[in-house]
């Protein structure tokens, strides 16, 4: 109930916090178990953390696998994933127990139109642009003033010598052109003319990632953090990854030095570092534990500025 009512205020990551401690408490009920699963989903949505979203919803249609809602919330987060052949299957699945449900209908024809889109090759509007390491000079498009007002920087992957030039450009999606990160997901602006990036966070000591598809710029880290470690990763047998006993950083490759950042910053904040550079279009955080011997370890040769 407190977490429905957070819901309904649009306060999903405190709906979340909540439905985690819902579950915390292992009532036996599977019914009552995949609602709130399903609603933890509902609100990891709304935050843009669409894996972590389906993530729920698998486990809500395991324990019940006619919940016709967590087979909607499943269908859209494959769709924001960009997973078609997988969200027609979850569309076929819902239809089977609901042939009539008009979300999985009309879901199941965009999802058809898009693989098929996909298939083509075509990625209808986009255009192409070869960003400058440092600064805005040279710009091709227009919407990348939305970059150099912010002080963003932009700087392509490093490609092979025998490649062609076009193989290497990089693309971004602001208002209007598309561009797909190394992962899929895209930059977009929002109504209210903020940026929403997808943003990689990578475990080094554990070989894991996690992946935010719409990062508002003005968010804090700490407030993901404390969403995305609500509950323990299975991966952590320690219990390290607590939200306040984290330490991120991003590494600056051409120096091999290491940056700590502070996890009250935004994302914006951080994007302007004098020192950031945003590849692929996806902006990338490592995340340690604190005092951790692998951090000494993985820092060992590299100068590391801490805060």
């Amino acid at each position: 109930n407190e977490g429905n009512e957070y819901f309904k205020e649009k306060d999903y990551g405190r709906a979340v916090a909540a439905y985690s401690e819902g579950l915390r408490r292992r009532c036996g009920d599977a019914e009552l178990d995949a609602v709130l699963l399903t609603n933890r989903g509902a609100a990891h949505f709304h935050l843009g953390n669409y894996r972590s979203a389906l993530n729920d919803a698998i486990q809500a249609k395991k324990l019940k696998p006619t919940h016709l809602k967590a087979i909607i919330r499943g269908a859209l987060c494959h769709m924001e994933l960009k997973n078609f052949s997988e969200a027609i299957a979850w569309c076929e699945e819902g239809l089977q127990i609901d042939s009539k449900e008009k979300k999985l209908v009309e879901m199941r024809a965009k999802a058809d139109k898009l693989k098929g889109k996909e298939l083509e090759g075509t990625f209808l509007g986009a255009q192409k642009l070869i960003s400058p390491p440092l600064g805005c000079q040279g710009r091709a498009v227009v919407g990348t003033d939305l970059l150099c007002e912010r002080n963003i920087k932009l700087v392509l992957e490093p490609s092979d010598e025998e490649e062609e030039v076009s193989d290497g450009l990089a693309e971004i999606s602001l208002d209007g052109f598309h561009s797909d990160s190394a992962t899929g997901a895209k930059v977009h602006l929002d109504a209210d003319g903020n940026l929403n990036w997808p943003v990689l966070f990578l475990y080094p000591e554990h070989e894991q990632t996690d992946f935010t598809v719409a990062f508002h710029e003005n968010s804090r880290f700490i407030d993901h953090l404390m969403v995305m470690f609500a509950e323990l990763p299975p991966w952590d047998l320690e219990k390290k990854y607590l939200p306040n006993n984290l330490e991120l950083y991003f590494e600056d490759e051409e120096r091999e030095e290491m940056y700590e950042v502070n996890p009250e910053h935004t994302l914006l904040q951080v994007l302007q570092h004098k020192r950031y550079f945003v590849k692929a279009g996806t902006p990338t955080v490592l995340v340690f534990a604190k005092h951790s011997p692998f951090s000494k370890k993985y820092f060992s040769g590299k100068k590391v500025y801490r805060l």
